[in-house]
């Protein structure tokens, strides 16, 4: 392309080379020195500069300056457009930043997982059905009943939402009653329970901070029975207290309302089958002549409270 200016002449030529913005603006400041320091000459001058652009065809501006003010307008519009065009092909070489995925978000979940130790208590209720086995004599059914309190100790681990575990309970009870004798209106029969103990294995299923589990295993009873005289209010025979083994089974809700503790309710059942025991005379110290039968199951329902060791909550992606 050439256009004849009044004192100037601009010839552009494409070529193709690498892009240099300093280089542009380099060969620029140097014409621009030449052509306002030079000495004046008659006719024009001739003055060479490149422009390029960033993989772009190079635009070669040739100048012929004069003497005129015009020839250092047209040379500064030049500079303007070489910068113009160097600004752009700059900002399209610049590497595009990198996108970056947000973190998914992630949930906590309770984990039942760890030792624990914790404490109860509720009520308990047994049964008592008693016969003269040597007579063949039913003697009456009665239902102890009374208060429980203790403490418990045991570890679980859990595997996705199911929670399994072992565990130890032992609780002091007061669990008593009495009732008329059918076959002797003197006296009253009379049992108390004043101590028990759980060993059992759990399963159970959690929904985060909610547990349900069931429980099975062995129990151990502590239990004595008595005829009680009516007149005095006092034991004529006793059966001390006898330990008994049995099994149990059991079902409990538990929360997790803070970060290692929890509180649950649970219900137990005992298996104590009714057994043949030797009543001892308490005024003569001996064995009465006839054998009875005596015994039953034992109830328990209890609140409970428990402390975890360790963490609470695990992420969950």
């Amino acid at each position: 392309m050439n256009r004849n200016l009044s004192r100037g002449e601009v010839h552009l030529n494409r070529h193709m080379v690498p892009f240099n913005p300093l280089t542009n603006i380099k060969n620029f400041r140097r014409a621009l020195k030449m052509s306002v320091a030079g000495p004046r000459q008659q006719g024009p001058q001739k003055r060479t500069t490149v422009l390029s652009t960033g993989g772009a065809p190079t635009q070669l501006i040739e100048i012929v300056f004069g003497e005129t003010r015009m020839s250092k307008l047209l040379f500064a519009a030049a500079g303007v457009l070489a910068l113009g065009l160097s600004a752009p092909a700059s900002a399209a070489d610049m590497a595009a930043r990198p996108y970056t995925k947000a973190p998914p978000m992630v949930a906590a979940a309770y984990d039942w997982s760890g030792f624990y130790i914790g404490a109860n208590g509720g009520g308990g209720w047994a049964r008592d059905c008693r016969n003269n086995v040597t007579v063949g004599l039913f003697l009456g059914c009665y239902d102890p009943s009374g208060a429980a309190a203790g403490g418990q100790i045991g570890y679980r681990w859990q595997s996705a939402q199911w929670v399994f575990g072992l565990e130890a309970q032992g609780d002091w009870a007061d669990v008593h009653g009495t009732t008329q004798n059918l076959g002797n209106p003197a006296n009253r029969l009379s049992s108390k329970i004043d101590a028990f103990g759980l060993f059992t294995g759990q399963v159970g299923y959690a929904w985060n901070s909610v547990l349900f589990y069931a429980k099975g295993g062995a129990a151990v009873v502590d239990r004595r029975f008595d005829f009680i005289s009516n007149a005095t209010g006092l034991a004529t025979a006793s059966v001390n207290y006898n330990t008994r083994w049995g099994g149990t089974v059991g079902a409990g809700l538990e929360y997790g309302f803070a970060p290692n503790w929890s509180v649950a309710v649970e219900y137990d059942h005992i298996f104590l089958n009714r057994h043949d025991v030797t009543f001892v005379s308490t005024a003569t110290g001996l064995p009465l002549a006839a054998t009875y039968n005596s015994g039953g199951e034992v109830d328990l329902a209890t609140i409970r409270v428990n402390y975890r060791f360790g963490g609470a909550v695990v992420p969950r992606y």
